[in-house]
């Protein structure tokens, strides 16, 4: 590993084997990212539990330009291994997450639509004009709430707008009381 790495043992003796596993687990971080600057580990016990015996706790802080990731493994175990497994695998899971940040790969929800129900026919489909007077075909398999049956001729809808093959069509479909965003 070229990135600094301090491991820290509270409250149960320094181990040969548990920092091995750590360092290997460490130098598996730099494949996600080569933008670590530093990497606290500290491996804790937590207490004696009755039934189970001793529990372990991990924390991993790391440093990448901009912030730190903090990964506090709550998720106590009776085999310290299990618990630097599950931290160092939840800190693989955020660091991932901060590199697609950083790149700008992240997902943008869609912005939802509004308008009002302008036709409802009995077999189970429907028509909302929007805002700006657009026309959207609506099924009943897309109306996320009321039920079909229960939704009335100019209800206010929330909707998101997608294009089918005969034209406009509204999905995630909503009734209900919907407030402009910001």
């Amino acid at each position: 590993m070229v990135i600094p790495l301090h491991i820290t043992f509270r409250n149960l003796p320094a181990s040969d084997a548990i920092e091995a596993e750590i360092r290997r687990r460490a130098e598996k971080l730099d494949q996600f990212s080569s933008q670590i600057m530093h990497c606290q580990v500290t491996v804790e016990a937590a207490g004696k539990h009755k039934q189970q015996g001793r529990l372990y706790e991990v924390r991993i802080d790391l440093t990448v330009p901009g912030t730190e990731i903090a990964i506090n493994h709550t998720h106590r175990h009776e085999d310290v291994f299990v618990v630097i497994r599950d931290a160092f695998e939840a800190a693989v899971r955020k660091l991932q997450d901060h590199m697609c940040y950083r790149r700008g790969d992240v997902k943008v929800h869609e912005v939802p639509c509004r308008g009002r129900v302008t036709k409802l026919f009995e077999e189970g489909y429907g028509f909302i004009e929007s805002g700006d007077g657009r026309e959207f075909y609506f099924h009943r398999d897309n109306l996320i709430y009321p039920d079909f049956d229960r939704i009335d001729l100019g209800a206010e809808v929330q909707f998101l707008e997608d294009t089918a093959g005969e034209g406009l069509q509204a999905k995630r479909v909503s009734a209900g009381k919907h407030h402009p965003p910001g």
